[in-house]
């Protein structure tokens, strides 16, 4: 009963990342913006840059308050605030501030406090599945815009771009709340039945559970932290540009514009799943030098490619290697520094997270802006990723000096098998 409840606890976390993960569908947005307000293409990308970087931010508060109080409480608390942000965006005519302030800042503290809570509560309810489980548990936040790209798109074509801020935003809230109210955590000592850490297993984790002031000290942390960056700065760059890049590129309509921005979406969330598997298959070192090498090979050619058919394909992989990052990091910073304390650990990997998220997008944006053409942002992108491939190869797992510390982090549940077997 106690494993079928688990999988319950994560449907519902995949239904929250997905009510959450619907941010991605922007750039359906930007162009119904522009035509009705006149407002700039980098105007309207800073209210993308601003809550992912508020996303960021908001993931390290989320963090350290799960570790304080109900994970409950914390993602229904960010479900309101995400549905709230949203809905009130609608009142932004000629108003730029406004939506910078709802939409972005609101709606950016919510992203960021609900994004951490799944993760921190299935990668305890998962020891045996950590990788494929954080994989699943952030795919829902990158297939959100499966379903809200296209009802986005013909709700504006139907009432306006401001009322479907208002249709979304309640129907977000509800999703979020709703499923915000199956998170908890597993009792102290849990483990599931017959379960031991295998040695390959043992080999690529810690020694023992790091406290977030512990781990702030390791060169590990920081190296995790530029992996998921870097990676973060190139696909962001091409999801929060991507129906003006169809449109422009591949000579897409706005409504199929709409609709590939959807299905590419299914590649963020496919990605943080095949990843974080291949993570578990091979290592998790392994699958970020792939990822990389996947996405320089592309970024380099990306720019001569003109058919919407292969366009699509070369997004979607370049969406699968930017959600890998997101279901394969987790895994990393449990392994590299426990289980106990990951919500903090990987909330506060956010916020450096968060200043490349406003600065790849950003910077991407402003070149398209000031070249006409995305052919020079995806050049840099392609250097910074070819440079990158030797920083998978460096990481490896810290190790405590101190002998009167160092214990396996998954004592815990080893302990809790041992008791369970001699009682039976």
């Amino acid at each position: 009963m106690r494993s079928l409840n688990r999988w319950w606890i994560a449907v519902a976390g995949v239904c929250l990342q997905m009510s959450l993960g619907a941010a991605y569908a922007w750039s359906v947005f930007r162009i119904p913006l522009a035509k009705e307000f006149g407002w700039t293409i980098s105007q309207i990308t800073i209210t993308f840059t601003i809550s992912w970087f508020c996303l960021g931010c908001a993931a390290v508060l989320g963090g350290l308050w799960l570790h304080r109080s109900s994970p409950r409480v914390v993602a229904m608390t960010a479900g309101f605030l995400w549905g709230a942000g949203v809905f009130l965006a609608s009142f932004s005519a000629h108003r730029l501030w406004w939506l910078y302030l709802t939409y972005g800042v609101v709606g950016g503290i919510g992203l960021g406090m609900g994004y951490i809570v799944p993760i921190s509560v299935l990668v305890k309810w998962f020891p045996d599945r950590r990788g494929l489980i954080t994989g699943i548990a952030v795919a829902g936040f990158g297939t959100g815009s499966l379903i809200s790209a296209p009802v986005a798109h013909r709700l504006i074509d139907r009432v306006g771009v401001l009322a479907t801020f208002a249709y979304l935003g309640i129907a977000y809230a509800i999703v979020a709340i709703t499923s915000a109210y199956f998170m908890q955590l597993p009792p102290e000592g849990w483990a599931p039945k017959g379960w031991a850490p295998s040695a390959a297993q043992i080999l690529q984790r810690c020694d023992r559970d790091y406290t977030l002031g512990e781990a702030l000290g390791k060169w590990q942390w920081w190296a995790l932290c530029l992996l998921m960056s870097i990676n973060t700065m190139a696909g962001l760059s091409i999801v929060s540009q991507a129906a003006p890049i169809f449109q422009e590129m591949g000579r897409a309509s706005a409504a199929a514009a709409a609709g590939l921005v959807g299905i590419i979406s299914i590649g963020n969330g496919l990605g943080r799943i095949f990843w974080a598997w291949i993570s578990d298959v091979a290592t998790r070192k392994s699958a970020f030098f792939l990822m990389y090498l996947v996405e320089a090979i592309l970024f380099w050619t990306y720019h001569r490619i003109s058919s919407i058919t292969i366009l699509g394909i070369a997004t979607f992989i370049v969406v699968m290697c930017y959600g890998g990052a997101y279901g394969i990091t987790p895994a990393f910073t449990a392994d590299y520094f426990g289980p106990r304390h990951v919500g903090p650990i990987f909330g506060l990997m956010m916020l450096p997270w968060a200043f490349a998220s406003a600065f790849g997008p950003s910077l991407f944006a402003y070149l398209r802006q000031i070249t006409g053409a995305y052919t020079r942002g995806l050049y840099l992108i392609a250097g910074m990723m070819t440079v990158a491939l030797i920083l998978p190869l460096l990481v490896s797992p810290p190790h405590s000096r101190d002998p009167q510390k160092t214990a396996q982090p998954e004592g815990a549940f080893l302990e809790a098998l041992e008791a369970n077997d001699s009682s039976s």
